[in-house]
């Protein structure tokens, strides 16, 4: 098993930037899919980004070329960089673990989830 907690949510402005770590503790998190999701109010949960690990990473459309996924097998976290955030970045982000062996980002393929941390940007 896997346990997972983030934080390093918040509130910024329109463009500004944050990174959201997510701690591991159980299990080697080496050879595991992970990945980061995010879920607005009233709105279904998303697949933001998922990583094995280097050069096998996965992004939503929405995000490419502003997010960026990356994995501390050592210290067993996993690191989410946002740029150029925008107000639909907005949500509450979730970490999760273990997608069956597959690299995805349908949230009902992983089967370890932290409890979410807040993301608010402001226009």
């Amino acid at each position: 098993q896997v346990q997972l907690v983030e934080s390093g949510g918040g509130s910024v402005q329109a463009g500004g930037s944050l990174r959201l770590s997510c701690a591991a503790s159980g299990n080697s998190i080496r050879n595991v899919y992970m990945g980061w999701f995010r879920q607005a109010p009233g709105k279904e949960r998303e697949g933001v980004a998922a990583i094995l690990s280097v050069g096998r990473t996965l992004y939503a459309g929405s995000v490419k070329g502003r997010f960026t996924l990356s994995k501390d097998n050592a210290n067993q976290v996993l690191y989410l960089q946002m740029n150029i955030l925008k107000p639909e970045d907005s949500g509450m982000y979730y970490c999760a673990a273990d997608s069956r062996g597959f690299l995805s980002l349908h949230p009902s393929l992983y089967r370890y989830w932290g409890q979410g941390t807040q993301i608010t940007v402001s226009s």
